[in-house]
């Protein structure tokens, strides 16, 4: 059925590019997704939430560019990439949080004092290519968007979506949360 097909084929994306490594930290981009919506759904966050958080690393997938994109002074922008991919099927209660997880990145680094010292060193290297900490302007404008708070949320999972080994449940287990979150009508 059209309906599974496209969360099939997202869910092989994530199972066939997600094995590579991770831009630096321990875990691979599969390991670091899969802990992301693990913590979301441990949190008891919404569908549409635990599926952004699935889906909001997707974007480093379908940029094409090399894993040390960092080292190389480029941002891929994968927050954008992955916004525009998924908004074929999914609502802006997800392509939203996942476009926003970056800015929400740069937001904490402005407003709360103890972020920075928490992110990875890969982390602090890419933040410098995104636009270094948010302005005061910035931080407001930010908070003023609808989905600024679940971005916030999301983005502290994926600061802790870091750990080797970590048992979580694999790709299957979110099939549900993201057909029933899609967009696409059933057929």
């Amino acid at each position: 059925m059209a309906y599974a097909k496209h969360v099939d084929e997202l869910l092989d994306l994530l199972s066939a590019q997600g094995k590579e490594a991770y831009f630096g930290e321990p875990v691979s981009i599969l390991e670091h997704c899969l802990q992301c919506a693990h913590f979301a759904e441990q949190s008891q966050a919404s569908p549409s939430t635990i599926a952004a958080a699935l889906l909001h690393d997707i974007g480093h997938m379908l940029h094409g560019l090399p894993e040390d994109i960092a080292q190389q002074g480029m941002d891929g922008a994968h927050e954008d990439v992955a916004a525009v991919h998924l908004a074929k099927w999914f609502g802006e209660d997800v392509t939203e949080t996942v476009r926003l997880h970056v800015a929400a990145k740069r937001y904490l680094c402005a407003t709360d004092a103890t972020y920075m010292a928490r992110l990875s060193p890969s982390s602090i290297e890419s933040l410098q290519l995104q636009g270094g900490p948010m302005s005061q302007e910035e931080a407001t404008a930010f908070e003023a968007l609808p989905n600024a708070g679940v971005a916030v949320q999301l983005r502290r999972w994926d600061d802790e979506a870091k750990i080797p080994q970590l048992d979580v449940p694999g790709l299957a287990h979110y099939r549900s949360v993201l057909l029933q979150v899609s967009k696409v009508p059933q057929l």
